[in-house]
C-alpha cells in the first residue's frame, strides 16, 4: 500500500493547551469545506475511543466516513489526538489524521499531519489535491478561531 502525507502548519496566537482543548464539535463543524457537501453524524470528542462519523457527497453518492480517535496525549511541548478511519469512502484505504498542537514562545502550532492511501493509484491525481486544498482551508479559519483574546 503506497501512502501518501499531508503536512499544514499553522501559527496562531493562543497557547498550546488552550487550542488543544477547543478542538470540540463547534470547532470541527467550522473547519468543514463547502466541498464536498457534507453532514456531521455523530461526533463524541477527542478522547482516546470516541468516534466521529460524517455522511459526505463523493459526487457519486452520499457515504459515510467514519473515525475513531486511537491516541491522545498531554506533553510539555505540544498535545495530539489522533483520529484513524474505520469506515472510508470509496477513494480511500487508509486514513490517520494526527492533530498536533505545537507550543511556541509566543502562541502556539496547530499541524495537521495526515497520512492517507487510496484505493487505485489511478484515484491519487484527483483526489490528493482536494484533499490537501481542504485542509489548507482551514488555516484562515484556525487563525480566526485562535485570535488572541
Amino acid at each position: 500500500m503506497k501512502t501518501h502525507h499531508i503536512l499544514i502548519e499553522t501559527k496562531v496566537e493562543q497557547d498550546y493547551t488552550t487550542v488543544f482543548n477547543q478542538f470540540d464539535e463547534k470547532l470541527f463543524d467550522a473547519l468543514q469545506p463547502p466541498f464536498p457537501p457534507s453532514e456531521i453524524l455523530r461526533f463524541d470528542g477527542s478522547e482516546v475511543g470516541d468516534e466521529v462519523h460524517i455522511k459526505l457527497f463523493t459526487g457519486f453518492k452520499w457515504q459515510v466516513w467514519k473515525s475513531i480517535i486511537i491516541e491522545r496525549t498531554y506533553g510539555e511541548t505540544q498535545h495530539v489526538f489522533v483520529d484513524k478511519g474505520i469506515q472510508l469512502p470509496f477513494f480511500l484505504k487508509h486514513w490517520e489524521h494526527r492533530h498536533r498542537v505545537r507550543k511556541e514562545t509566543n502562541g502556539s502550532t496547530i499541524i495537521d499531519d495526515i497520512t492517507l492511501a487510496f484505493t487505485s493509484p489511478l484515484l491519487y491525481p484527483f483526489f490528493y489535491p482536494a484533499t490537501y486544498a481542504q485542509f489548507a482551508m482551514r488555516v484562515p479559519i484556525y487563525k480566526k478561531v485562535f485570535k488572541k483574546k
